[in-house]
């Protein structure tokens, strides 16, 4: 269903002024698709259509008819857009009759003069005399029918030089409406003009009485003469001499009047030649008048001329008038080749551009300009972005910048993101994590940042024009604004629809060359072996960070965004697509790698400052940098219109989970190393515990170093967090962030990290617990003790007190670290303990009454005393050691033992306070 068309609009009219039968140019906007859609035209009120020759949607060529208004406006009426409007308006002269032979400034085609009245062409003699008025009276035209006229007087005519001119009908056309008394003036009028013509004659005659009168004489004396001698000798004689005397008269005459007449035929000729170049001016003018505006640029007004010229002399036989027609040609042509340069000319606007094309367009230049300038603007544009990348690595390589590279764009109307990335280049972390490396990049952009940002500006600032220009040729817009079928616009398409594959690849090689100059700045190793040396050249000396590169992908996402409101079909920016993918990945793989770069140096930043749970800040620094990592991803990871995820391939799944599993680990090797670090590895670092805990003893203070087995306690405080928050934390966050795999990363980090935990778990027991061990059997047989001959037991010995006091000194360093490490540290001490008393127990031979009381003592004191830690265990190597002694047989043992057992509790009341204390605690938690 076609859409409803404007109306007409009048724009224009060209000249604005002139009198009846004037031929005028029309132009304005919507006046018809067509010589048939034009159904109305008027000017100054007066019918138009008649004459009306229509060129275009814009211009209509016709003549102005007789009309009573002088001033009025040009209203244009067509089928498809109704009745139009106009915003100039015609003015009407009064005719002034011009007759053949009259001077006039306006030329008057005598060859091929014009009938006014019936609109015809008629051949008449160009030396025709005909007057132009010829009552001498003002003509008023009638309202008679022609038809009428010429039915009413059959084989007549009004023409008053035709042979059969017929006065009244002259009368009834030209004076119906005329009073009686102008035609009395008429007749007037009539009787000068005889007069004059009869008053001429006789005038002639009056002038040359005296030359008469003397031929007269002449001849009657030789009338006389010829009588008086009366011979035919006379006769012959006067003869001759008449003959003598008029040869000598004629030639008296001709010297006397050779001048004047020579005079006259100069002065005739001149006369004839002024006339010609008066009459022809426009054609003899025309090769000077095209240069002169050519150099003021006036395109439109040599084309009209030319046109003109063309039409009036273009098939003419006249030398003179093929002789300048043939400058007009050659200037014409110096023009077309002007314009095609100017068309060719590099950068140039779209509307300039056009402009041209319809210039040569309308001066039917040879070949196809418009394609012409299609791929001149391709090839510019490759060259361009070309010769950015040139300039760019030139700079690079020199070393030499003298400005900062983002000065390069201030001349950008969009606000470049560049200023303000570099400004907060690095993550906002704790003040304990600031790289010191932010510093050297905040100020300054890397080169390859700088040359994408100045080549996808450059391309999405040319590639629309280019665009719209393909649009206009495959539309014919470029010959007509509106859309009228006219010739040239069917010849556009039908080139348009031929050269489309054409333009296709010209866009794909745009579009290629952009993508593989970024890979080449970017991605060197995506680029193929034979494309590095022309879309690379960068010296990489290091990896641009993921910042940088998310900067990045927000340019060329802005910039794929321009190119898809231009309408570009979405197949020929795919590729597009792909780059933002493969840069997607690529910032994800680049910010994981720094992110475990920034985790290894997390050692060097732990001041083993230890909070009421026993932690160092270190597992919360941990997990910052992790998220902050994650946060910078976000953009790269959120997939906008068009974009596909960037876990949809299988081998980025893989890396992603490996460098993910490698960034947990490097951390789990950081806490090894800082555990596990000779003292003299160690700086200054001092332990300082949370003096709002009520559970401190003062046995650590914050000017006591801190010794191997403290950084293993807290290291295993900090491992026992980790498992327990912050990496299922983390693990929250990769799911949060669409990771994959993130049960494999998390169960491998665990299991890692369990084996850590264990590994530093038995190297504190193993230097807590052996020293422990070791002094029981030593201590047991001190002094020679023996115990098959011992004494009555009169309470525990010192070897045992000893060793609960060597316990209670681990449970203090413990529960000063961490008192969620006691249960488990003192459960491992006690096992321990009781294996190397049961083993002790179970070497002794035999025991005697008092042996068995002795040791029976000892073991229930010490199992008694540790009984909050005791484990399946321990508990089974006490009940090893009490079955390798003796069984009680008599009352009194017992109650001897429980004496003992009693009194050792109440002098040791105070030292076993911490393992209640610690019960109820536990119990607590």
């Amino acid at each position: 269903m076609s859409r409803a068309r404007q109306p007409p609009l009048v724009t224009g009219i060209s000249p604005n002024e002139g009198i009846s039968w004037t031929k005028v140019t029309i132009r304005g906007e919507n006046l018809g698709t067509g010589p048939t859609d034009l159904i109305g035209l008027t000017i100054c009120g007066h019918n138009c259509l008649l004459t009306a020759e229509w060129m275009s949607a814009s211009k209509i060529v016709c003549r102005v008819g007789q009309a009573k208004n002088d001033k009025g406006d040009i209203i244009v009426t067509t089928k498809s857009g109704g009745k139009g409007t106009s915003t100039v308006s015609f003015k009407l002269l009064k005719p002034e009759r011009i007759g053949i032979l009259d001077q006039s400034a306006v030329w008057v085609d005598e060859m091929n003069y014009y009938d006014m009245r019936t609109d015809r062409n008629k051949g008449i003699p160009p030396l025709s005399l005909r007057p132009a008025n010829p009552l001498g009276i003002e003509i008023y035209k009638g309202r008679f029918p022609q038809k009428d006229l010429e039915a009413l007087f059959p084989g007549m005519s009004a023409d008053f030089t035709s042979e059969n001119f017929s006065a009244a009908w002259y009368l009834i056309e030209n004076h119906s409406t005329t009073s009686f008394d102008q035609l009395k003036t008429a007749v007037v009028n009539l009787k000068k003009q005889a007069n004059k013509k009869n008053e001429g004659s006789l005038a002639y005659v009056k002038g040359g009485l005296s030359t008469f009168f003397e031929a007269q004489d002449a001849l009657s004396a030789i009338h006389q003469k010829l009588e008086a001698d009366g011979t035919e000798k006379v006769e012959g004689s006067m003869t001759q001499k008449l003959e003598n005397v008029l040869n000598r008269a004629s030639n008296t005459a001709d010297t006397l009047f050779q001048e004047v007449l020579g005079r006259k035929d100069k002065a005739d000729s001149t006369r004839n030649a002024l006339n010609v170049l008066q009459r022809f001016k426009f054609l003899f003018n025309l090769p000077l008048n095209i240069e002169r505006n050519i150099q003021k640029g006036d395109y439109d007004v040599v084309i009209n001329d030319y046109e003109k010229a063309k039409s009036l002399f273009g098939k003419t036989e006249v030398q003179v008038f093929k002789k300048y027609y043939a400058e007009v040609e050659t200037r014409i042509e110096a023009l077309r080749e002007l314009l095609l340069d100017k068309l060719l000319e590099t950068p140039s606007t779209l509307h300039d551009q056009k402009r041209y094309i319809r210039y040569l367009s309308d001066l039917h230049a040879p070949g196809d300009p418009a394609w012409q300038c299609i791929g001149a603007q391709h090839q510019w544009i490759l060259q361009l972005m070309h010769n950015c990348k040139e300039s760019y690595v030139k700079e690079q390589k020199g070393n030499s910048l003298l400005h900062s590279p983002m000065l390069d764009l201030d001349s950008d109307v969009r606000p470049s993101p560049i200023g303000h990335l570099s400004q907060t280049a690095s993550l906002k972390r704790g003040s304990s994590f600031q790289s010191g490396r932010d510093d050297a990049w905040r100020y300054k952009a890397p080169q390859q940042v700088v040359f994408v940002e100045k080549l996808t500006k450059l391309v999405v600032s040319q590639l629309p024009n280019f665009w719209k220009l393909w649009i206009s040729y495959v539309n014919g817009s470029l010959f007509s604004e509106t859309a009228e079928k006219s010739g040239q616009m069917e010849r556009s398409k039908k080139n348009a629809r031929q050269r489309q594959n054409d333009f296709k690849k010209m866009i794909q090689e745009v579009m290629h060359s952009l993508v593989k100059l970024i890979r080449g700045a970017l991605l060197p190793f995506s680029l193929r072996e034979g494309e590095s040396r022309q879309y690379g050249g960068w010296e990489m000396k290091s990896e641009l960070s993921g910042q940088w590169l998310t900067h990045v992908i927000q340019t060329v996402r802005l910039s794929s965004e321009s190119l898809t409101a231009l309408e570009i079909p979405n197949d020929m920016l795919q590729i597009i697509q792909d780059l933002i993918l493969d840069l997607r990945v690529r910032c994800i793989i680049v910010t994981l790698q720094h992110t475990a770069e920034d985790i290894k140096r997390l050692a060097e930043k732990e001041d083993w400052v230890v909070d009421n749970e026993g932690l160092t800040s270190l597992p919360s620094q941990f997990e910052q940098c992790i998220i902050h990592s994650l946060q910078s991803l976000r953009t790269v990871l959120d997939c906008k219109p068009g974009e596909a995820s960037v876990f949809q391939q299988q081998k980025t799944q893989e890396d992603v989970c490996q460098i993910s599993i490698g960034i947990m680990q490097v951390f789990i090797d950081c806490l090894e190393q800082l555990s596990t670090k000779p003292d003299g590895d160690i700086d200054t670092a001092h332990l300082s515990v949370d003096v709002s805990s009520p559970d401190l003893f003062g046995s650590i203070h914050e000017d006591s170093s801190l010794s191997s087995e403290q950084r293993l306690l807290i290291a295993l405080s900090n491992c026992r967090y980790l498992e327990r928050h912050t990496f299922l934390n983390i693990a929250e966050h990769f799911e949060k962030h669409g990771f994959q795999g993130v049960e494999k990363i998390t169960q491998v980090s665990m299991e890692s990290l369990k084996e850590l935990d264990q590994r530093l778990f038995e190297m504190y027991i193993e230097f807590k617990a052996d020293p422990i061990v070791g002094s029981l059997e030593p201590g047991i047989y001190a002094g020679y003790f023996d115990w098959k001959d011992c004494l009555v037991p009169a309470g525990v010995r010192n070897y045992l007190k000893e060793a609960l006091v060597n316990i209670i000194a681990v449970h203090a360093e413990v529960f000063t670290i961490s008192k969620d490490l006691v249960p488990r540290v003192m459960s491992r001490v006690v096992e321990a303990v009781s294996e190397e008393l049961s083993r002790l127990m179970q070497c002794v031979s035999s025991f005697s009454r008092n042996g068995a009381l002795q040791a029976r003592l000892e073991i229930c004191a010490l199992r008694d005393t540790v009984a909050v830690y005791l484990t399946p265990e321990s508990n089974s190597s006490f009940k090893q050691a009490l079955e390798a002694l003796p069984q009680l047989s008599s009352g009194t043992d017992k109650k001897l033992l429980e004496e003992l057992l009693n009194k050792f509790k109440s002098s040791m009341h105070l030292q076993l306070t911490c393992f209640q204390a610690s019960s109820s605690a536990l119990m607590k938690t």
